[in-house]
């Protein structure tokens, strides 16, 4: 079985075609011009702004023109992450599906199903004859994952609709009536590069890997390790107590995803060899102990490697990964509001030492704006006195829960006369456009739904192919029933 043949067929078959176009976040040129053919192509009104968003409109079927106009919006980029061990281009190359049970899941990468399959629903509605639906409007946008770029570029005045329906929300039988907001922060170290010891020294690899990551929003609260703040649990005492000298570290790719593998290339001193590798060993062990229960397939371990021709100078070394070490990471707050939501974290993203720079990149989110502030300060505080510089950048506001929304009350309604039971109202701990996208269009009546994704930022994310035919069944209901103007 291929993910062509599950049902509901039209949904998988739009989702595989966007299998085979590479659409990583900032090069999803490819997906822009797709989807723009497939507007034309339906002989659709269809428009292309100048950043990269896509509007397709679909007039109402006959005799629901009054009906309110809908705005059905995906993103169509998907993060590019893969296992160490996986040969794969996300510039060039497909995503390989295939059906493991009641999941669909890809060899190796992130699925694409964050936001691959909303993008396919909308693409759904679009090329049906079936469906019935007042006015209906498609918003695909660009780069939500790496700074929510096409939400940002989006200009007033370019859609009709009075209600818009995010497709973005990973567990079914959940609506989403609000959202954290976020903020990058960046933090740099300037060092010098010293001549290796031409003896005296042996070279090793530090490897931290085989952890699970996934989505710095929704996965946070799940306590997973993050590969950067061990690795920097690891190195210090090697560094401060066995005279270990730093020469390279790699750790994390991406602001959005948990850091799943980081590596550091060190010399020893020989003399220190043996407790250096005891150091290691006791580390993993420990680290292995408490992560047991929430992410068990973690390793930590050393392998011989060439000598490297520099390495950091000591005191920049050090303090780059005391700071490291102290970064905060994971859950800093959870809600008063909403019980059970986190409300501020930060996930200590990216750590990279090139060409005289130590950076570290994280990402904060926040449900409430001025925590996010003072949580900022924290950050600035701590790299600041480490003697780093730290700069912020695509700051966003959350999305404010509106319980008293029309469109939250005809969903309720519609998904309990479909299932029998109330779905759940919540706000979400990650990043949606439509706190963006409102402050825009501040008309608008929002909500966001979707099917049950799991692990969206990981090489193990993976969709339950039943939920997304539930899913599409309460879509084509709800466009049914939207109420007339």
């Amino acid at each position: 079985m291929t993910i062509k043949d599950l049902n509901p067929q039209s949904v998988w078959k739009n989702f595989y075609s966007l299998t085979q176009i590479p659409r990583p976040s900032k090069k999803e040129g490819k997906a822009v011009e797709f989807m723009y053919n497939f507007g034309k192509g339906l002989g659709l009104e269809t428009y292309k702004d100048e950043t990269g968003n896509v509007i397709i409109r679909k007039p109402a079927t006959p005799g629901m023109e009054n009906r309110k106009g809908v705005i059905l919006q995906a993103h169509l980029d998907m993060v590019p992450q893969k296992n160490a061990d996986k040969v794969h281009d996300f510039e060039k190359d497909p995503i390989e599906t295939y059906v493991d049970g009641d999941w669909v899941r890809a060899n190796g990468t992130t699925l694409g199903a964050d936001n691959g399959l909303g993008v396919a629903v909308a693409m759904s509605v679009l090329e049906s004859k079936e469906l019935k639906h007042g006015p209906v409007e498609a918003l695909f946008t660009v780069d939500e994952e790496t700074g929510m770029t096409g939400a940002r570029a989006l200009k007033p005045g370019l859609l009709n609709g009075e209600i818009l329906i995010n497709l973005d929300s990973e567990t079914e039988g959940e609506l989403y009536v609000g959202c954290a907001g976020g903020l990058d922060v960046e933090a740099v170290f300037d060092y010098k590069e010293c001549p290796a010891p031409a003896s005296g020294y042996m070279p090793f690899k530090l490897n931290v890997k085989g952890f699970k990551g996934g989505h710095s929003g929704m996965d946070i609260i799940l306590g997973r390790a993050n590969a950067n703040k061990l690795m920097a649990r690891v190195l210090l005492p090697l560094m401060r107590d066995c005279g270990a000298l730093l020469c390279d570290v790699e750790g994390g790719t991406l602001r959005n995803a948990i850091p799943r593998e980081a590596f550091a290339v060190i010399l020893v001193p020989s003399a220190k060899t043996d407790d250096v590798k005891a150091s290691v060993r006791k580390a993993a062990d420990e680290i292995k102990a408490e992560y047991a229960l929430v992410d068990p397939d973690g390793e930590i371990f050393l392998e011989e490697v060439p000598a490297p021709a520099a390495y950091i100078e000591e005191d920049a070394a050090l303090r780059f990964i005391k700071a490291v070490h102290c970064c905060p990471n994971g859950v800093e707050r959870m809600s008063d509001a909403v019980p059970g939501l986190v409300e501020t974290s930060n996930n200590m993203a990216v750590i990279r030492t090139a060409g005289g720079k130590a950076s570290v990149l994280t990402l904060m989110r926040s449900s409430v704006d001025t925590a996010k502030d003072a949580f900022a300060e924290d950050m600035r505080c701590l790299f600041e006195l480490a003697g780093a510089r730290i700069s912020f950048s695509g700051g966003y506001s959350g999305w404010a829960p509106k319980m008293d929304s029309p469109i939250l009350s005809t969903m309720k309604h519609i998904y309990k006369s479909l299932y029998g039971n109330e779905p759940a109202v919540m706000a979400i701990h990650a990043g949606l456009e439509c706190g963006i996208l409102g402050g825009t269009y501040p008309s608008w009546d929002m909500i966001s739904c979707g099917p049950t994704i799991k692990s969206p930022h990981s090489p193990d994310e993976r969709a339950d192919w039943r939920s997304v035919g539930k899913w599409w069944d309460f879509i084509v209901k709800v466009l049914e029933e939207i109420p007339a103007k």
